[in-house]
């Protein structure tokens, strides 16, 4: 009889095991394909996660107050395990030194640099943009005139000429009179040679045997 039911319960207690073991096999199987389907880079818990935008805010202020910044758009896009991206536009110069001020700040570890860098060409336009903007057409049809009579003054041919000279909206004209149409011609190619001459109008300049 005890051997019936020793036979019973040792039966019975490796069902128990063989069920338990199937149960956490699965459940690990299961947490491991959570784990590999969730490729999204995150802060490894609620500490490293308050850690981590303790860091993003530090490193926000310290780009804020360096000088060398002013005028860029530079921003802290994430901050994953101590690992800070940056993003946005700003001159080369600009760009490496924001990454060294994010680099230098505690709890950093490392720093993803995506600040993109115009070229020259891009950067000389827009200051060209901004003064045309800041000094206004009137300004910049007056330094063409200037200009203009300028180089006439200083050309063997039309020096000494009564050449008169207007500009408005980049298109010069000339007016009085000149020796010969020779001197018309002249003085009109003088004139397109400036920069930020659109054109020249030239039928007020009559030559004086016309």
């Amino acid at each position: 009889m005890n051997n019936k039911t020793n036979a019973k319960n040792l039966f019975r207690t490796t069902l128990i095991a063989a069920g338990l073991s199937a149960c956490l096999g699965g459940a690990g199987a299961l947490s491991a394909t959570a784990y590999a389907d969730d490729a999204t880079p995150h802060s490894d818990g609620i500490g490293a996660a308050i850690t981590d935008t303790a860091v993003t805010t530090k490193v926000k202020a310290k780009l804020l107050d360096d000088s060398r910044l002013k005028g860029s758009k530079i921003s802290v896009t994430t901050t994953t395990n101590g690992a800070v991206t940056l993003t946005g536009s700003a001159s080369s110069d600009a760009a490496s030194a924001a990454k060294e001020l994010a680099s230098s700040v505690d709890g950093v570890k490392s720093v993803d640099n995506q600040v993109s860098t115009p070229s020259v060409a891009d950067t000389v336009a827009s200051k060209t943009d901004h003064a045309a903007k800041k000094t206004g057409k009137f300004a910049s049809d007056s330094w063409i005139t200037t200009k203009v009579k300028s180089d006439l003054l200083a050309d063997s041919v039309t020096k000494g000429l009564d050449i008169s000279v207007k500009t408005s909206n980049g298109v010069v004209a000339l007016s009085g009179t000149v020796a010969s149409q020779d001197a018309v011609d002249h003085a009109e190619d003088v004139a397109k040679k400036v920069k930020g001459v659109k054109s020249v109008d030239s039928s007020g300049l009559k030559p004086s045997g016309g």
